[in-house]
């Protein structure tokens, strides 16, 4: 496997006669001058001269920058030249301008001294433009053989796609140079090298790897970015291949993730797709995914949504976060990216609830973000995410539907992204599930309840979709793996609980919830009470939670009416109260007086049963009292009818 170029270093790609050659040095070089000798290139200000005697006769304007030039060196190897100038309605044409051509003044430059026989240096970072501004010019083999071309196609073939590191850097430079590579199949080659060599098996390949944190006179990307078939004996790598007798250090499975995170979203989209379709593990395509989230939108990696300051994608990435941020060894400090990533986009998400999304956007307007890119990154993000439950985890999952809400992502891709929190939803942490109303309409509530029943409603679908499926029953075959690796997993007890278990743990986050959002004295009732209510019984083993948050709504709203009260009662079962529930509840004067007769019935039978109990144990065995003890109140329906009378005509229950 030739994967060992590096272009800074050069690579001599041979040709035969006609001009075909490259330097030794990987400098591009041409056997002919047009018929104009020049020692080379001289700028002057905004102006490039040809050092030559022989006066200029055409002038070319790209931008801002003056090219003075001769015509016959650029007619006899150029296409287009020839079109402009003998199609011109002006006899001799003395100024051309070409403000579209791709690459800008740098490639023109490269290309004009290739005409004039200069030799040209090709590397990852101009190779891309040049090769642009070559089609663009139409440097064919028809005028010339060895013309530009065929050169910058040979230097991409050869040099730069059998070299993961300038396969990164020339997609990088890509990004300016659109429509002409991707219809030159720049990007599309370049993400397929990238995507086969990250699928790669790394233990069959000879590279070496960043084993220690980059000093700062070695954080740019040719340091820190791993190197493939490398034969350098430095202190810095460490090489776990088959060829090295240094085989201390794995190579971890997210080698590759800090360099692919530096590339614009359409082209990592790109590199995604091509890497899913050879079959890499979900796991890690969803770990990647997080990366890069992390890079590009650090606010959405903070705990809640703490606004941050916002970090550029370059020369010191700020990721912001912590549990959210994939770890890749020694490499996610940010040295790949180097000095040469200049610019980025920034996430900043506002904390709490201040005046919703328009503060939100006003706060990256502020910082010159545009919402249209932050927007884009998101969508396409959800896009990609893997199908498969557990390929992201559950807080990731929240973070990333807050930032949707937050923008104004398409609601298809909400409702998505929805569903896919549904899966995993036992897993969600109370903080993750306090998500500001940004789309509330005319409400005023501080958080979206209503995002969290549809939540909901999901999990429940999910579930009973699922039952007790054998994904539940048995953790993953490859869990342990990638949890060594230092991947983020989900849950580890979600993928091997049952349905009841998940349900319960779901109804005890659903209640820590419901008493959070209680203290919104903006908070319909009704939206208390359809949130309460959507799990099923079952899912409750205990209901003190329930009633703590019961208790803080009443706190927060001392204006009910007593119908009101009793209606938001009705959620709770009084039986499933604990002993310290059933004290508190009886000295509760917020809760109706129906209510409190109820718990003082119901904990005086757990009393009684509770004595029965123990008088059984003395006088007969443990099994024997199993087999004959009857409760004094078998069921919720038994305590309503032992309430007394005078409450009974009014049936108003606390279920």
């Amino acid at each position: 496997m030739m994967w060992e170029s590096e272009s800074d270093g050069g690579v001599g790609v041979g040709g035969g006669g006609g001009g075909r050659e490259y330097g030794g040095d990987g400098v591009l070089s041409s056997n002919k001058h047009g018929g104009v000798k020049t020692d080379g290139f001289e700028l002057r200000g905004q102006s490039w001269f040809v050092a030559t005697d022989i006066p200029s006769d055409l002038l070319v304007k790209i931008g801002d920058i003056n090219f003075h030039l001769h015509k016959y060196p650029l007619l006899s190897r150029s296409g287009k030249m020839n079109r402009l100038i003998y199609e011109s309605r002006d006899p001799d044409p003395k100024i051309l301008i070409l403000d579209d051509l791709p690459g800008g003044p740098e490639a023109f430059e490269l290309a004009s001294k290739f005409c004039y026989g200069v030799p040209v240096d090709l590397t990852a970072t101009n190779i891309s433009g040049l090769r642009c501004a070559a089609e663009y010019l139409e440097m064919t083999e028809d005028l010339e053989e060895g013309n530009l071309i065929f050169k910058t196609e040979a230097f991409l073939s050869y040099v730069v796609l059998s070299s993961w590191r300038d396969s990164i850097l020339v997609l990088k430079s890509c990004e300016k140079l659109s429509p002409w590579a991707e219809n030159l199949q720049i990007v599309r080659r370049c993400s397929e090298s990238i995507a086969w060599k990250a699928c790669s098996n790394p233990k069959g390949i000879r590279w070496a790897y960043t084993g220690k944190t980059p000093s700062p006179s070695t954080t740019n990307f040719a340091s820190s970015s791993p190197r493939w078939n490398e034969s350098k004996d430095s202190s810095f790598y460490c090489s776990p291949s088959r060829n090295n007798t240094n085989n201390n250090q794995p190579v971890p499975p997210d080698w590759w993730f800090e360099d692919v995170s530096i590339l614009r979203i359409d082209h990592f989209v790109r590199v995604i797709t091509a890497i899913k379709v050879k079959g890499m593990r979900f796991e890690l395509l969803g770990a990647v995914i997080m990366h890069y989230a992390g890079k590009w939108l650090p606010g959405l990696i903070k705990e809640g949504g703490v606004a941050v300051a916002p970090a550029t994608i370059g020369g010191g990435l700020g990721l912001g976060g912590d549990e959210m941020s994939v770890s890749c060894g020694s490499n996610s400090s940010g040295g790949s990216s180097g000095a040469d990533w200049k610019g980025g986009l920034h996430m900043v998400l506002s904390a709490g609830k201040t005046n919703g999304h328009q503060d939100s956007v006003a706060c990256l307007a502020g910082l010159g973000i545009s919402p249209k890119d932050q927007r884009m990154i998101v969508e396409s993000l959800i896009s990609i995410i893997p199908p498969q439950k557990d390929s992201v985890s559950c807080s990731f999952l929240l973070r990333l539907l807050r930032a949707a809400n937050m923008l104004k992502v398409a609601p298809a891709l909400i409702t998505e992204l929805e569903k896919r929190v549904g899966m995993q939803f036992e897993q969600a942490t109370l903080q993750d599930l306090l998500i500001p109303g940004y789309n509330n309409k005319g409400e005023t509530t501080m958080y979206d309840v209503d995002l969290v029943q549809r939540l909901l409603e999901h999990f429940l679908v999910q579930e009973q979709t699922e039952g007790s499926s054998p994904s539940r029953m048995s953790p993953s075959p490859s869990q342990s793996m990638y949890a060594d690796a230092g991947i983020p997993r989900g849950n580890s007890n979600g993928g091997s609980s049952n349905t009841q278990n998940a349900k319960m743990r779901v109804a005890r986050l659903v209640d820590s919830y419901l008493t959070e959002v209680a203290r919104d004295r903006n908070l319909p009732l009704t939206k208390f009470q359809v949130l309460a209510e959507a799990l099923p019984e079952s899912a409750r083993t205990c209901d003190d939670g329930l009633y703590r948050a019961i208790d803080s709504y009443l706190k927060a709203h001392p204006t009910l009416s007593e119908h009101e009260r009793k209606r938001l009662c009705r959620v709770m079962d009084c039986q499933k109260l604990s002993m310290d529930a059933c004290m508190h509840a009886a000295q509760n004067e917020r809760l109706p007086l129906r209510v409190v007769v109820q718990v003082l019935f119901s904990e005086q039978v757990k009393i009684s049963n509770a004595l029965a109990n123990t008088s059984l144990k003395e006088s007969t065995t443990l099994g024997e009292a199993m087999g004959t003890y009857q409760p004094m109140i078998p069921n919720r329906k038994t305590l309503i009818d032992a309430t007394p009378q005078s409450f009974q005509a009014r049936r108003v229950g606390c279920g």
